[in-house]
């Protein structure tokens, strides 16, 4: 086997492919395989060269070293007469000024192309960002080339000594080397303002054939049927005998559902969590990098923003309120926020058509359908108002809660108790705690798919809005007219299960932000990790290493423990757990795709070393 030149993080001068231009690089591996070593360049990017492309850093300086002397500070530092008639590296002889002068007009030339190939050489690659700004983006896919990039990125601009050290050994006059910079600022002008088809900051919509949710025809049924199914399932929890013997329910009239007073309590709803969305709480930190580099901001107040609610609710109560108001009409509220998501879906829509294209989201495919569903704009704004941030934790999230505590004073006045049920206790401080934490860590919200990959559309609007508070809530609200005496012991075990559940949820999600937030933490130096082209690192022990997705498995046991305290009479409180095994699936394979394509081999050795296909982690 040939022995290596390069050690693993060397720093030498690497060729730029294309050109004749060396630059100062850092050898991150090297594949005996192939004989090809993977370099780090200073602006991020990542190439595979040959070795004969790479020389050792004391070459380039011997040379700059004998050209010293025809340096501009050496040349402003002499004032000697006989200093003009010296001949310096940068000045020819008497009798060779013609053919010099020739010679320079062929580096020109030479010049001009080394110039273009290197600024319009990216244009060919697809839009990259450093390891941080493929979050904002479709997944890496590795282009069948003799040198296959790494990753990609949206602008490539040559930085200060990177354009220093294509000139600083160049034996051409300075009139000649003003010219080239000339030249250069004209390519880089052709990059940034080429034709649409090849500026690299826009977004490729995917192919239709990798559509996701089954492609278009999949999305439309989607969005007919989730309404659908959704009534479907709370008329049947509030059927004396909600079994699928009994299935369909007696369904009532469209006019029975709707009812304007109480669409317009729902909107005050949501127009009170904007206000406190909007109060100057808590501390503002900025998201993922996006397309064109910018980092959008974010305040942190969702706790406050909770507080605030709890303290609302609490003086409702002490007026007199009946929150109980919201138990009979909850089909009617559950409609309300229905008609709203899908008003809020064709709002979304109409205004992506005026975003520009770096704006929208990687998923968005072109299709009309597809984008109202999927969402085309990934970070749709008021001012400062990010409408997809805002929904996900606040009207829905917070709702849920809220609804919990409505459901639990139904069962007291509908059974006539005087303190709720054990079993109702449990969902409800269940559930709390499991909303509490997600307010409490809002930040973590910023790396989610959801954030990061997926546009604002019917999907996250319907899934914010109505599936969260009104399915998610569903134990609760089947307990008001099915009650479950559960013991002491049993609740005691069904606590012990709930707290195992979260043990293994929050300890995962805190290792893999720590990871994220500061990789060379000392605390964090006993971790295995493998080292990625894309200059990030996967997990492979701590809780990473037990499974591919730990926080999952931890959030399918607390899952559980919220159906066990409503009894086996019926098998509708265990929906949520059915179809949060089933979401999970899904995001399985979207997520084992996107890090395969993203990570390479360094995935199929994660694979490997984490055989358990729990679900996939993205770091």
């Amino acid at each position: 086997m040939p022995s290596r030149k390069f050690a693993d993080g060397e720093v030498v001068r690497g060729r730029w492919p294309g050109s004749s231009l060396y630059y100062e690089v850092e050898i991150l591996s090297h594949d005996s395989g192939s004989q090809l070593y993977t370099v780090k360049y200073k602006d991020g990017t990542e190439l595979e060269l040959k070795e004969n492309d790479i020389k050792p850093l004391t070459s380039f300086r011997q040379r700059k070293s004998g050209s010293t002397s025809s340096s501009p500070s050496r040349r402003r530092g002499s004032r000697s007469r006989s200093r003009s008639r010296s001949r310096s590296p940068g000045r020819p002889p008497r009798g060779s000024r013609r053919s010099a002068s020739a010679s320079h007009q062929a580096d020109i030339k030479e010049a001009r192309k080394e110039v273009l190939a290197v600024k319009l050489t990216p244009l060919i690659l697809k839009p990259f960002g450093n390891s941080i700004s493929i979050y904002n983006g479709e997944p890496e896919r590795v282009q069948p080339n003799d040198m296959p990039p790494r990753h990609t990125q949206e602008q490539f601009h040559l930085s200060q000594e990177s354009s220093h050290v294509s000139t600083q050994h160049s034996l051409r006059p300075r009139r000649e080397e003003i010219k080239l910079k000339e030249l250069d600022s004209k390519a880089e002008k052709l990059v940034t303002k080429g034709p649409a088809s090849l500026r690299t900051s826009e977004v490729t919509p995917p192919p239709t054939e990798d559509l996701e949710f089954g492609g278009v025809p999949g999305v439309f049924l989607i969005m007919l049927g989730l309404p659908v199914f959704l009534f479907l399932l709370l008329l049947m929890c509030r059927q004396q005998d909600p079994s699928l013997l009994n299935f369909p329910p007696h369904l009532p009239a469209l006019y029975d559902l709707w009812e304007t007073r109480v669409f317009g309590v729902y909107l005050l709803w949501f127009f009170i969590q904007a206000l406190f969305y909007l109060l100057p709480l808590g501390k503002v930190v900025e998201g993922m990098p996006l397309i064109d580099g910018r980092r959008l901001k974010y305040r942190l107040n969702g706790f406050y923003a909770f507080i605030l609610t709890l303290a609302v609710v609490g003086t409702a109560l002490f007026w007199g309120v009946e929150l109980s108001y919201v138990y009979s009409h909850f089909l009617q509220f559950a409609l309300a926020a229905t008609v709203f998501a899908v008003v809020l879906s064709g709002y979304l829509y109409a205004r992506s058509s005026k975003a520009p294209r770096s704006e929208l989201s990687p998923a968005s495919s072109g299709n009309a359908v597809y984008d109202f569903f999927i969402g085309r704009e990934l970070n749709p704004r008021i001012g400062t108002f990010d409408l997809k941030y805002f929904c996900e934790l606040r009207p829905g999230l917070i709702g849920w809660v809220v609804v919990n505590l409505v459901m639990l004073l139904a069962e007291m006045k509908v059974q006539g108790r005087a303190a709720p049920s054990l079993a109702m206790i449990l969902v409800n401080s269940f559930q709390l705690l499991y909303v509490v934490d997600a307010l409490w860590n809002e930040e973590a919200l910023l790396t989610t798919m959801d954030i990061i990959h997926d546009g604002f559309g019917f999907m996250l609007a319907f899934g914010d809005l109505v599936w969260v508070p009104f399915i998610y809530s569903i134990q609760a609200f089947y307990l008001v007219n099915h009650p479950n005496e559960v013991s002491w012991p049993v609740a005691s075990l069904i606590i012990a299960l709930k707290l195992c559940g979260y043990v293994i949820f929050r300890c995962a999600n805190s290792q893999k932000n720590a990871f994220r937030k500061n990789p060379s933490d000392p605390k964090l130096a006993h971790l295995k990790i493998i080292p990625t082209s894309t200059g990030k690192s996967l997990l492979v022990s701590g809780w990473w290493g037990f499974v591919r997705h730990p926080n999952y498995l931890g959030d399918l046991i607390m899952a559980l423990a919220w159906s066990l305290p409503c009894g086996f009479n019926h098998i509708l409180p265990y929906f949520y757990v059915i179809y949060f095994t089933l979401l999970l699936v899904h995001r399985e394979a979207r997520d084992e795709r996107r890090c395969r394509q993203k990570y390479g081999r360094a995935w199929e050795q994660y694979c490997r070393q984490v055989p358990c296909r729990l679900l996939p982690c993205v770091y």
